[in-house]
């Protein structure tokens, strides 16, 4: 029998990682519990990939949205995995990583939400007290 090997991760993989539920980029770490999503409460599980084509670093993401929640009041700021499980395999080094793939494939039936997709980008408007 052998036993799968889960590996730390450099923060630099984190700061580039983003969840596919909600699009935030903060994770919280529990120690003896997890990787979580700090808005959504999505578990995050790293892997380094039996594969790296040459690359620095070569780890599979897993997103387990089973113990997910909505925070937000409106359904339409997260979107919901596919069998509440998602993957992505990233490729790179610090400061130079990229997705190689997702799994299941993105398609018209879903894609993950993009990296701060529901982030509330607007600033308030200036008032301007000239005539």
């Amino acid at each position: 029998m052998s036993l799968e090997r889960v590996s730390r991760h450099d923060e630099a993989l984190f700061e580039f990682l983003w969840c596919p539920v909600c699009g935030t980029e903060a994770f919280t770490h529990i120690p003896f519990e997890g990787v979580f999503c700090t808005e959504c409460n999505t578990s995050v599980t790293c892997r380094e990939s039996p594969e790296s084509r040459g690359y620095d670093e070569a780890a599979i993401i897993t997103f387990d949205a089973t113990t997910t929640w909505n925070l937000h009041v409106d359904e339409k700021l997260r979107r919901p995995l596919p069998d509440d499980e998602a993957q992505v395999k990233i490729l790179g080094a610090p400061g130079d990583y990229h997705v190689d793939w997702w799994a299941p494939t993105t398609t018209e039936d879903w894609t993950p939400v993009e990296r701060n997709e529901f982030a509330d980008d607007s600033e308030p408007e200036e008032v301007s007290h000239l005539a």
